[in-house]
């Protein structure tokens, strides 16, 4: 199951990375149903869930962002740690699936795998702000 909803992150990840790239190329959903595919076995449900959440309370997820990481307007933000952090942040203030502590390190981990060298430690930094403003 860890491993499903790991892939899941990821999955919700690129999509969010590819809107913001190329905006309108395809709907979420298949979008979503694309890239998990080419990751491996997911959980659709969770992956489904993670996306419309985010996408739902995008203002609020990026307000929360950029109030825990005020030096960090989003647009300077590496465009990879920046959607990391929507769908931690949408975790932490949303959705109560998982801990706070799994959430975080869900998205560092996913952060070292395809961010930049320090986008792990940037988005420890801000999740952890989160979670403790909460």
């Amino acid at each position: 199951m860890a491993r499903k909803r790991h892939l899941s992150r990821i999955a919700v990840m690129q999509v969010l990375f590819e809107r913001e790239k190329h905006p309108g190329m395809l709907p979420p959903e298949k979008a979503l149903e694309q890239n998990a595919g080419e990751l491996g076995e997911y959980d659709s449900d969770f992956a489904t869930m993670l996306l419309l959440g985010v996408l739902e309370k995008e203002q609020a997820v990026k307000d929360a962002v950029q109030l825990h990481a005020p030096q960090w307007p989003l647009e300077r933000m590496d465009p990879i740690s920046r959607c990391i952090l929507l769908v931690g942040a949408y975790e932490l203030l949303f959705n109560k699936d998982a801990p706070p502590a799994v959430v975080m390190n869900e998205a560092i981990d996913i952060a070292k795998e395809y961010g930049t060298e320090e986008g792990g430690k940037f988005v420890n930094g801000v999740l952890n702000a989160i979670a403790h403003a909460k």
